[in-house]
């Protein structure tokens, strides 16, 4: 064996071939999240719903999870403390499938709180330091607060902020998986 097998750029060719091969896949997956998030852009409604239920379930089954791995890790001094803490869980994933409209609302409420404080902290803290192009995180800041106090009050806000929010997001990973399968394709053929 040489020392040139074993190097990185051997390792990286290798995995690009075998990716090639598989480069259909990763546009299928491109696609498919195109279609979803323009789905979720056009029916923003239907998005949120569907995106605080999977909440509810994947911390309803994380609540699962830790109370089957606190019994199988033994008697431990933690051991009550993780299965109170798999209960919690269980509880807030239960209420939130239970009530998707009224978790919609809270969940549409912690964005908004988010977005205008992280805007206030970045006005601040551009504001105090003055670092190079500070202006840059300015606008930022005050983006994400105008953003914020838009949502906040906004009265139907929770029926479209989440879907719209998670369909871009679908919309720009869809076409970063469209663009990596057609770099495959052509890596693969150009080799």
């Amino acid at each position: 064996m040489s020392a040139e097998s074993f190097s990185p750029g051997a390792t990286f060719r290798h995995e690009l071939q075998a990716l090639h091969q598989q480069w259909w896949c990763f546009l299928l997956l491109g696609v498919s999240l195109v279609v979803m998030g323009t789905i979720c852009i056009a029916e923003p409604l239907i998005g949120s719903i569907a995106s605080v239920l999977l909440l509810g379930f994947l911390v309803l089954a994380g609540g699962i999870t830790q109370i089957v791995s606190s019994f199988w890790a033994g008697k431990w001094t933690g051991m009550l403390f993780h299965i109170l803490i798999g209960v919690l869980y269980c509880v807030v994933g239960y209420m939130i499938i239970d009530q998707p409209g009224i978790s919609l609302v809270v969940l549409t409420k912690f964005i908004a709180i988010f977005l205008i404080v992280a805007g206030v902290f970045r006005i601040v803290s551009a504001l105090v330091a003055r670092f190079h192009d500070w202006g840059w995180v300015l606008l930022n800041g005050a983006i994400t607060l105008f953003l914020g106090l838009i949502i906040n009050r906004t009265p139907d806000a929770s029926l479209w902020v989440i879907g719209l929010f998670v369909g871009i997001e679908m919309i720009f990973n869809g076409w970063a998986w469209i663009m990596l399968s057609l770099g495959l394709r052509r890596v693969g053929s150009a080799a």
